[in-house]
């Protein structure tokens, strides 16, 4: 499991006085960074490898400015070319949000899924859910 701690900004704050929905997303890919590294170690787009293709968000409570957020990511299931990430964002030891997001392990030059390679296989592995 991935751990990444946020402090929600003024400008992600809303008129209702809590963190915008549309920020929880953006918050989702802060704690997919360590898995964005192992497929592409030099973070330049020209060897980006994956592609986000389906994303869901569930809202389950009010996230706040001035109190510190932790997005926990984990790997929920692995297959050939793709995997799933679960995620949550916690704060003060309350589930606000939870979702899911699918990648592909993708050729930009020959436009198709690649098989994620057996070294990436294994670092994914590490960070399944018991």
């Amino acid at each position: 499991m991935f751990i990444t701690k946020i402090q929600p900004r003024v400008s992600e704050t809303d008129g209702a006085g809590h963190i915008n929905n549309t920020t929880v997303p953006i918050w989702f890919e802060a704690g997919r960074e360590e898995i964005f590294k192992m497929f592409t170690p030099s973070g330049s787009f020209k060897d980006w490898k994956l592609v986000l293709v389906n994303m869901n968000v569930d809202f389950t409570h009010e996230i706040f400015y001035g109190r510190e957020a932790v997005v926990k990511t984990w790997i929920d299931r692995l297959g050939n070319s793709s995997f799933t990430i679960k995620e949550e964002i916690y704060q003060e030891d309350v589930l606000c949000a939870k979702g899911s997001s699918a990648y592909v392990n993708y050729n930009f030059d020959k436009k198709q899924p690649e098989r994620i390679p057996d070294d990436l296989r294994e670092q994914l592995i590490k960070h399944m859910a018991e």
